[in-house]
C-alpha cells in the first residue's frame, strides 16, 4: 500500500539535530582556511620551503577531495552516524598532534591525517539532513543552512585563527577542534538517527586507489610546474593523473554498483552547478591565501586586526546564503549564479588594481566576494540535489562536497603557485645577504621579512622593500588569473542554466 500522507513538518528535535550536524560542517570548513593567518608564524617558526608551505595548506583539502566519495561508500555500509562518530574521534586526536608539530614534514603529515578523518565526516551530513527533514520547505532551509555554514565556516577560519594568534602560538588553531568534538560526540549519539544503504554493492578498493592516483599527481603537477615548468616530473605527473582518471571513469561505467555514477554528469544543470560550486571555493581559497599575508606582512596588521578586516565579508557570506533562497523566487537562477561570479571578479579587481592595497580596499573586496560566494554556494547545492533523481541524492551530495574540496585545493595550488612563482622571480636579494644563507631562506614573504629585520645599514630595508614589491606584483598576476576564471565561470553558468 502506498503511503499518501503529507510529509511531517520538522519539530524541535529535528532542528536540534541540524544544529548538531553543523558542528562537523564547521570543523571541516574552518580547518580548510584557519591556517591562513598562521602562515607567517609557521614560516618563521618551522622554516618551510615555499612548496612545503603550499603543501601544509593543500594536503588537507587534497585528502578530503580524494576520499569523500570513498568514505561516502563506506558510510553506506557501516552506517553514516557511526562513520561520523569514528571520524570525529580521529579528527580530535590528530588535532592534538598537529598543534605540537615540530617540523614542516610533521605538520604536513598531521594535515593529511586531518583530511583523512575529515573525509569521514562530510559525506554523511547531507544524507542525514535528507533523512531527518521530510517536508520539502524544511529540507530547503536545512540545505541552505548547510551551505551557509560551510562557506561561512571557510570565512570564519581566518577570524578564529587571528584571535587565537593574538593570544597564543600558531598550534592553538588546531586545539579549537577538541572542545567542539567533545560536545559533538554525545549529542550525535542522542539526536542523530542511524541510516545506511539496505542493498549496497561490495566496497571497491580499486576505485578508491584510482581516484587518489588521479587527484594527487594532478595537484602535484600544478605545484611542481609553477617552480620548474614543464619538465619530465611535471609531464609524468600529468600523464599519471590523466591515465588514472580515465581508468577510474571506465571502471565506474562497467560496474553494476559504481562508487561514482558518472552518468550524472550527462545532466547539463548538474555539471554546471558542480563546476560553479568548485570555482566559487577556488576564488575564496585563493583570496584568503594572499589576503592574510598582505594584511599582516605588507600592511603590517597584527593577526587579530587582520582577521577583523574579514569579519564583514564573513557576515555578508552567511546572510546572502539565506537571502539567495528569497532571491531565487524573484530572479532567474542563471542571473543570480552568473552575477555571483561577476561579484567575485569585482572583489579581486578592488583588492589588486585600485592602487596600493589598504585595509579598506581589502575589506570592501572581501565583502563583495562574500555576496557572490553566499549566493553561489546555496543555489548550486540546491541545483545539484534538485537535478538528479531522489535515489541518486547520496551520490550527488558526495560529488558536491568533493567539488568544495577540489575548489579549495585549486585555489591554493593554482593561484598560490602563481603568487609563489612570481614572488620568487621578482625578489632581489642583496648579494651580501644571500651569501651563506640557506637556499630556501627567501622563498616565502614571511621568512624574507624575518631575515630583513635582522640586518642593519639599510640592507634589511632594501630586502623588505623588494619583497613587498615582488609580493604586490604576485598579487596582481594572481588576481588577474582569478578574474579571468570568475568571468569564464559566469559565462559557463549563463549557458548551463539558460532554462532556469
Amino acid at each position: 500500500m502506498i503511503d499518501t500522507s503529507a510529509p511531517v513538518r520538522a519539530g524541535r528535535r529535528e532542528w536540534l539535530a541540524l544544529a548538531v550536524l553543523m558542528i562537523p560542517v564547521l570543523l571541516v570548513s574552518v580547518d580548510n582556511t584557519v591556517l591562513s593567518f598562521a602562515l607567517p608564524e609557521i614560516s618563521t617558526d618551522l622554516r618551510p620551503t615555499g612548496n612545503q608551505l603550499l603543501w601544509i595548506v593543500d594536503i588537507y583539502a587534497l585528502m578530503l577531495a580524494g576520499l569523500l566519495i570513498a568514505m561516502g561508500s563506506i558510510g553506506d555500509r557501516v552506517g553514516r552516524r557511526r562513520l561520523l562518530l569514528i571520524g570525529a574521534s580521529g579528527f580530535g586526536v590528530v588535532s592534538l598532534f598537529a598543534a605540537w608539530a615540530e617540523s614542516p614534514e610533521a605538520l604536513i603529515l598531521a594535515r593529511a591525517l586531518l583530511g583523512f578523518f575529515g573525509a569521514t565526516l562530510m559525506p554523511s551530513t547531507l544524507s542525514i539532513i535528507r533523512n531527518v527533514f521530510d517536508h520539502a520547505r524544511d529540507r530547503r532551509v536545512a540545505i541552505a543552512t548547510w551551505a551557509a555554514m560551510f562557506s561561512g565556516g571557510a570565512a570564519l577560519g581566518p577570524i578564529v585563527g587571528g584571535w587565537l594568534l593574538e593570544h597564543f602560538w600558531w598550534g592553538s588553531v588546531f586545539l579549537i577542534n577538541v572542545p567542539l568534538i567533545v560536545v559533538f560526540l554525545p549529542l550525535a549519539l542522542f539526536l542523530l538517527p542511524e541510516s545506511r544503504d539496505p542493498n549496497p554493492g561490495p566496497l571497491d578498493f580499486a576505485s578508491i586507489a584510482l581516484s587518489m592516483l588521479a587527484m594527487v599527481p594532478a595537484v602535484f603537477a600544478i605545484k611542481h610546474g609553477a617552480k620548474a615548468g614543464l619538465d619530465s616530473v611535471t609531464l609524468a605527473s600529468i600523464g599519471l593523473a590523466i591515465g588514472a582518471g580515465w581508468l577510474f571513469v571506465r571502471r565506474q561505467q562497467q560496474r553494476d554498483n559504481p562508487m561514482l555514477d558518472v552518468a550524472l554528469f550527462k545532466n547539463r544543470v548538474f555539471t554546471g552547478a558542480i563546476v560553479a560550486n568548485m570555482l566559487s571555493l577556488m576564488g575564496l581559497a585563493g583570496f584568503l591565501f594572499f589576503g592574510s599575508q598582505l594584511l599582516q606582512l605588507v600592511i603590517g596588521l597584527s593577526p587579530m586586526r587582520a582577521a577583523t578586516v574579514l569579519l564583514p565579508g564573513l557576515i555578508v557570506t552567511v546572510v546572502f546564503g539565506f537571502v539567495a533562497v528569497r532571491l531565487v523566487e524573484r530572479f532567474p537562477v542563471r542571473v543570480l549564479v552568473s552575477g555571483s561570479f561577476v561579484a567575485s571578479s569585482l572583489g579581486y579587481t578592488i583588492a589588486a588594481f585600485t592602487g596600493h592595497p589598504t585595509v579598506m580596499s581589502v575589506l570592501i573586496a572581501f565583502a563583495i566576494m562574500g555576496i557572490g560566494i553566499g549566493i553561489a554556494e546555496t543555489l548550486t547545492n540546491d541545483l545539484i540535489l534538485a537535478s538528479v533523481p531522489p535515489q541518486k541524492a547520496g551520490a550527488a551530495s558526495a560529488i558536491s562536497e568533493t567539488a568544495y574540496e577540489v575548489g579549495a585545493v585549486l585555489g591554493t595550488a593554482v593561484l598560490g603557485s602563481i603568487l609563489t612563482a612570481t614572488y620568487r622571480a621578482q625578489l632581489t636579494v642583496p648579494a651580501e645577504l644571500a651569501y651563506g644563507e640557506k637556499r630556501h631562506a627567501f622563498e616565502t614573504l614571511g621568512s624574507t621579512m624575518q631575515y630583513a629585520a635582522k640586518y642593519p645599514n639599510g640592507l634589511g630595508e632594501q630586502l623588505a622593500e623588494s619583497a613587498r614589491n615582488a609580493f604586490d606584483l604576485g598579487v596582481q598576476l594572481t588576481s588577474g588569473t582569478a578574474i579571468f576564471v570568475a568571468l569564464a565561470a559566469a559565462f559557463v553558468s549563463w549557458r548551463a542554466f539558460r532554462r532556469l
